[in-house]
């Protein structure tokens, strides 16, 4: 069951709410209504589900911060329902709305809401306070919050003696002491200076790791909503105009107002791995042997393949002149030539953490999953296109994996020549023929 759930919600403000949903309904444009109300959220619908992060994404006046009001009661709604953990907030009494916000729904506010009089550890115990719960506990609780926020030892002093970043801290801190399952964070960050913005960001993705709260973020920074969101509702004038998570949105807007909006995000802090990886060609397993290798380093023009076992577990690399000397020595089997790869990636690993990988190999980055599995690679040549607004189902030709794994060599590709000779002077009769043809023997 979701945590959350609105559905069609409209809200309108003026005398004639009831005849611009009415009216929406049927299909007229908000801004030719405007004599009878205004709609700030049209026919809203979504679900946010326990321990993710719902960001809520739109420019100022498209209804972002007036849907989170619906959201714990503020504002009801003037069609369509909210239900929290089940219930209809819209249909009960302000006895039960209270304990419903008391119980499960927090709020961080953008400008802090600290109160100046009081301490600290006073402000962050305050929902405590309210619920009735004793001193000696709260206090214990708030300064248990605050340690968690980066703010130990600060619990005697007051708001003004606190930065902005700090202040905001403390509202966190307030939040997350009241220990609702619903947290809910209106431009909770969008006050504070870029630098201390970014600490925030990363210290609430960190404490989410641990927590696994129901969070619903409201923010208008597009960079933002794709770092911190699992899935994010996109807004524009009063309505949701796509719903996905931020892979989705930025590979797959749903339409050009998104394409456009999407068009200046560092891709390389959203898509991962996962998203552009492709199938591995140039690979054997260990029981192949060295002249397999070597056939299928000729065929790809490259220095290097990939080696796993029969169940695909990713064991390393060998290059040309390795598997030609051991060849020359009479060896049947790969295992003595393997070496540990430069890198490799998960799948959930960010673009961003591959390029000194990218740069450094000199084969594409393999991607292994949690059992070591090989499950694809990333070429240069895909790295970069995905960056330049390709999407993953822009598939690399083999030419490009080659060309891409040859950026950066331990040496050049052996010569396909003296491969054919190699593979002739050690047994392979059609070997012999191609390399006789050519010239090489």
């Amino acid at each position: 069951m979701s945590v959350v759930k609105a559905s069609n919600v409209y809200k309108v403000f003026g005398k004639r709410q009831n005849e611009v949903v009415k009216r929406l309904e049927e299909g007229a444009d908000r801004d030719d209504l405007t004599k009878l109300g205004t709609a700030a959220v049209i026919d809203a619908s979504f679900e946010v589900e326990a321990g993710e992060i719902f960001v809520v994404m739109g420019l100022s006046g498209s209804g972002k911060s007036t849907l989170i009001r619906t959201l714990n009661g503020l504002w009801s709604p003037t069609a369509g329902s909210v239900e929290v953990l089940g219930t209809d907030i819209a249909s009960i009494d302000a006895a039960a709305l209270r304990k419903v916000r008391t119980d499960h729904v927090s709020m961080v506010f953008q400008h802090f809401a600290l109160l100046p009089h009081r301490t600290v550890r006073d402000n962050a115990a305050y929902a405590m306070e309210i619920r009735g719960t004793a001193k000696v506990e709260r206090d214990q609780a708030a300064d248990r919050w605050l340690k968690a926020v980066g703010l130990d030892g600060w619990g005697d002093k007051y708001p003004e003696q606190l930065s902005g970043g700090m202040q905001q801290r403390v509202g966190l801190a307030r939040a997350l002491a009241a220990e609702t399952d619903i947290l809910l964070m209106d431009e909770a960050f969008s006050a504070l200076d870029p630098l201390i913005r970014r600490e925030m960001q990363e210290q609430l993705v960190e404490l989410q790791g641990e927590l696994k709260k129901t969070i619903i973020f409201i923010t208008h920074d597009l960079n933002e909503a794709m770092f911190l969101g699992d899935r994010i509702a996109v807004m524009r004038n009063g309505r949701i105009v796509q719903v996905g998570t931020p892979e989705e949105i930025l590979t797959d807007p749903a339409n050009d107002y998104v394409a456009q909006f999407v068009h200046d995000v560092d891709r390389a802090r959203v898509l991962t791995a996962s998203n552009v990886m492709e199938k591995a060609r140039q690979v054997v397993t260990n029981q192949n042997g060295p002249r397999v290798a070597l056939r299928s380093m000729r065929e790809s023009n490259a220095s290097a393949v990939y080696v796993t076992d029969r169940h695909r577990k990713f064991l390393g690399v060998v290059s040309d002149r390795d598997c030609i000397d051991h060849l020359r020595g009479g060896a049947k089997t790969l295992d003595e030539i393997i070496k540990p790869a430069a890198t490799s990636a998960s799948p959930d690993d960010l673009l961003i953490e591959l390029f000194l990988p990218s740069s450094e190999s000199p084969l594409p980055v393999p991607v292994t999953d949690d059992e070591d599995q090989l499950v694809g690679v990333v070429p240069r040549a895909t790295l970069l296109a995905a960056l330049g607004n390709q999407t993953s189902n822009d598939q690399t030709s083999d030419d490009d994996q080659s060309a891409g794994s040859t950026a950066v060599e331990w040496t050049a590709p052996v010569d396909t020549g003296i491969i054919d000779q190699v593979l002739a002077e050690t047994g392979d009769a059609s070997e012999a023929e191609t390399a006789s043809s050519r010239g090489d023997l």
